[in-house]
Order: structure tokens, then sequence, then C-alpha cells
């Protein structure tokens, strides 16, 4: 029953009593620790200079170029429940958000910070959806459950030429028991310009062991005049090799949508909030598999094709410029991903 409390965190759970306790780090309060929140002394330059102590003193920190910075070192067992930052758009592509459970050695989340918050093209915009939500102006929200058993490390590194100003967040956990069979987050970052001789990009490859896929966010810039999002996203699960076990219908059709979208909008499991056109036309777009989780036993790889049309009907292969976070669970070890791409090959066009 126990396990049944700590993983339902709808409303009919609310009435249920835990023994769970509830934690915060903050640049208030770095350790989270009890009693340990609004500590810091000011100097004569601090606002809170005329308040003293206990006002408002520590709310944010810098982040120093070529560094990185630990966000949150918790000892466990835990789960990770909500988390809140809010950076100027110039940190979204140029840092590095990495999260690493039970003293593993490379990290189970490496996404740059604004495509994890599904904010892709070092652009800030609104997403308004269950697990991820950014709100007016730029506050980035993740309420996706992240369990850890001994330790759960979350970091974040400027790779930028210069000092990132006005950094806030706040990481809320609680101390708990954790259920035998539970597995941890994972997401991963994936940038591709597509060919016209096999235009596909690949979402997420090489997932091993047992697991489920729950979430999709895609950046994508766009080459071509006329309708880009033909192409259908692929599942191949647990051995699958020339064809996929889940294939879908259409680029707008996996992102919930239908007929080429022809607006912007955003849904608890399914959004497209970015058609922003310039000398290039960018947009972005996040599906959630909350009630319909893609579940593997052994292995997964997911993919989306980059297909128009041509003049006489036929499907056009496209050269566009595609990046993508995957988000999944599974029991670990994980496998280790792919190099990130060095800060300049990530910038936006």
């Amino acid at each position: 029953m126990r396990e049944l409390y700590l993983l339902n965190f709808g409303l009919g759970s609310l009435p249920l009593l835990s023994d769970a306790e509830t934690r915060s780090i903050s640049a208030e309060n770095p350790s989270g620790e009890k009693g340990g929140g609004a500590k810091a002394v000011p100097d004569e330059n601090n606002p809170a200079s005329m308040l003293g102590k206990g006002w408002k003193v520590r709310p944010c920190i810098d982040l120093e170029p070529q560094s990185t910075t630990v966000l949150a070192d918790i000892a466990g067992p835990g789960i990770v429940q909500h988390i809140w930052i809010t950076v100027d758009p110039k940190a979204y592509r140029d840092t590095v958000l990495r999260m690493y459970w039970d003293d593993e050695e490379k990290p189970s989340v490496e996404v740059p910070l604004g495509d994890f918050f599904c904010n892709g093209h070092g652009m800030r915009y609104n997403v308004v959806s269950i697990p991820i939500a950014v709100n007016p102006s730029g506050g980035f929200n993740c309420y996706f459950p992240m369990p850890f058993r001994k330790r759960a490390l979350i970091t974040i590194e400027n790779q930028r030429w210069e000092k990132i100003t006005g950094f806030f967040y706040q990481i809320t956990y609680a101390l708990t028991d954790l259920p035998e069979k539970i597995a941890y987050f994972h997401a991963q970052w994936r940038r591709s310009m597509t060919k016209r001789e096999h235009p596909e990009h690949v979402i997420v490859d090489g997932i091993v062991g047992q697991g489920h896929y729950v979430g999709t966010f895609i950046a994508w810039t766009q080459f071509s005049s006329g309708w880009w999002g033909e192409g259908e996203v692929k599942f191949y699960i647990d051995g699958d090799t020339e064809y996929p076990t889940i294939c879908g219908t259409g680029t707008e059709d996996y992102f919930g949508g239908a007929w080429c979208f022809g607006q912007t909008f955003n849904a608890p499991f399914s959004g497209y909030p970015l058609w922003h056109t310039g000398e290039v036309t960018k947009h972005a777009m996040y599906r959630w598999h909350i009630y319909d989780p893609i579940r593997f036993k052994h292995d997964l790889k997911v993919t989306i094709q980059a297909l128009g049309w041509w003049p006489n009907g036929k499907f056009q292969p496209l050269t566009d410029d595609i990046a993508s976070v995957a988000y999944w669970y599974q029991v670990e070890p994980h496998a280790p991903f792919p190099q990130l791409p060095n800060v300049e090959e990530r910038w936006p066009r």
C-alpha cells in the first residue's frame, strides 16, 4: 500500500498521510537541510542590508564561465518532485543540465537547459503541459518524479565565455523509502541535419535494459518552403531491426494535432507551442506518454522522418535541422550516451 501512496501524485492521494519528509534546495538553502534556509548575512551593498538576516539575501547565484556548479547533492533514499529554474535565455543552449543517480559516473540526464524544459532554439516561449511548464516570463518547471536510492546529484555547466548572472533555482524533494521495482529518470539531447538520401533524425538509440519511454521534445528548423511534417515517428522495441513495432502517421499526428497544425497550441500531454517565421522558420513540439508509456524489456530506438511534398504529389525528402530530447525511465545501469556536441554545435540558427 505504501508503494501505491508514493507513486500516486494525483488529487485523489492528497488526503493520504505519509512519513516522507519534504525538503527544498535553493540559493537560500543550498543543502536543503532542515531549518537551513535564509541564513545568509547581507553586506552593505545587498538589497536586504536595511532589513538584515532572513530577508531575501541570496535568492540566486552566478554561473562562472567554463565551470560546473552543483545545484543539489542529496543523500537518499528519496524522490525529486519539482524543479523550478529561471535565467537569461543566453543560458538556454550554452549551459548543460546533468543529473546523476546513486553515484553513477555518467549522467542519466544530459540536456541543454532550455531544451530540457521544451524551450528550444535558445528562445523563450510559454509551455503549458502536465510534466513541463514554462510560465511568464521564463519560469521553467519540471514535475517528472525522479527517484534515487543512495544519492541525487544535479549540476549545471556554463560553457559560455562569460559569467551568467542571476541564476534562480529551487529543487523540492521528499526523503522516503522507495518500492523495490522502481525505475530511474533519463533524458538525452540529440541534433542532426537530415539528408535527402535518408531524411531521418534519430531521437534516441542504444537504450538497453527494461523501462518505459515517456516523452519527446522537438526543436525543428525548417529550410524548405511548404509543409515540413509529413514524416512518421517510429519506435523500434526489443530487437526490432528493419521494421518498427509502433509507427505513426505523420509528425503533427504524433504530437496530437492534425492537418498541418495551422496554429500553435498547448495541451496537457501534447503541444505545438512555437511557430516562428523569420529568416528561417522554427517549430517546437512536445508529446508526453503519461497515460500511454512505451514499454520495453530489452532495448529501444526512436526516430522521426523529415518529409514534405513535391509539386507532383510525391513525398519530398527534406534537409532540415532537428534537435530533440527523449525522456524515459529505466533500470540502471544505462548504456553510455553519445558525446554531447560542443557549445558552438548547439547554437541555434
